[in-house]
């Protein structure tokens, strides 16, 4: 009997695939046209001949462009071990749960295409990546890898999240986080998607508490903190009434915006300032990663810690 292939699935990998390389090639374009002009994106294909190794796996065709000598690198010799963690509950499907296309994503939707992009920049500079997804559970986890067949993987998980839609799933960063600190073996650096919506303070303490836990660990730490920059932001809705539906537990409000977004502005701001501040305190990378401008934002902060650690 012949095997059953999912030809949904094959195709969501192929457009995830795609998608991802064309945003790390306009992103490397866009890094020589930069600022970061010089910035190095010599991916680890090869690395520097040492005097005294084995010759056995010069590059001699590089040799004859270059006339220096350059030695291939393998799997083995990987620099960097990335975890990418999404959080995929519910508030993450916001400002609109359908919205899981490329252009004009949802939260959910930027973070996946991100995480992508990544996987493909990591991939060619020989660096191991797994992928962790959270919401009140570990829901996927993957070891650190970098062969073909694992990238493919991964992208296929991903895509798996496209497809899925939203099952009003809740919040439940710190004590996964807290879990996949102790899974994580060798040292590794954490990139965790997340709007980072917490309830309470308590539950702010408690994520600061997992975030010190991961460093405790040896591990390095960045926080990509997608949001909407017009609607979460700056509550920039329309003059009238709106009907606001929480989108974990689906409880109901109706107000007039402009009655609140003062307030609103101003709490958000002092929320996000005490993280901010916190994260500084425990050397913890913290990123502003507006779905509405587009995933460089997701993808500098990695070369710019890669160029610190190694």
């Amino acid at each position: 009997m012949a095997e059953h292939v999912d030809l949904h699935s094959i195709r969501d990998f192929e457009r995830l695939d795609f998608l991802a390389r064309q945003v790390v090639e306009g992103f490397i374009t866009g890094l020589h046209q930069s600022p970061y002009h010089g910035f190095s994106v010599e991916f680890a294909e090869h690395r520097l001949y040492n005097t005294g190794e084995s010759t056995r796996h010069i590059d001699w065709k590089l040799f004859a462009r270059t006339d220096k000598m350059f030695v291939k690198r393998y799997e083995e010799e990987t620099n960097l071990r990335c975890q990418i963690v999404l959080d995929t509950s519910g508030s993450m499907f916001f400002p609109e749960e359908g919205a899981m296309g490329f252009k004009d994503p949802n939260k959910m939707a930027f973070s996946v295409y991100g995480a992508a992009a990544l996987m493909n920049l990591l991939r060619r500079q020989r660096d191991a990546v797994g992928l962790t997804t959270i919401n009140d559970e570990i829901e996927i986890h993957t070891q650190a890898k970098t062969n073909r067949a694992h990238h493919h993987m991964l992208l296929t998980q991903l895509a798996g999240v496209l497809r899925g839609g939203n099952e009003k799933k809740s919040t439940a960063l710190a004590p996964q986080l807290h879990l996949l600190a102790e899974r994580l073996h060798r040292r590794s650096l954490v990139i965790i998607f997340s709007d980072f919506l917490e309830r309470a303070s308590s539950e702010g303490d408690e994520l600061m508490e997992a975030l010190q836990h991961l460093r405790y660990n040896k591990h390095e730490v960045i926080l990509l903190h997608v949001e909407d920059g017009v609607l979460e932001r700056e509550f920039s809705f329309g003059n009238k009434p709106y009907k606001f539906v929480d989108l974990e537990t689906g409880e109901e409000v109706k107000l007039h915006p402009e009655s609140i977004r003062e307030t609103y502005v101003e709490k958000r701001s002092a929320l996000i300032q005490e993280i901010k501040t916190q994260c500084g305190l425990f050397k913890i990378d913290w990123v502003e990663a507006n779905i509405r401008e587009g995933y460089n934002a997701v993808l500098l902060p990695y070369l710019l810690k890669r160029r610190k650690l190694y």
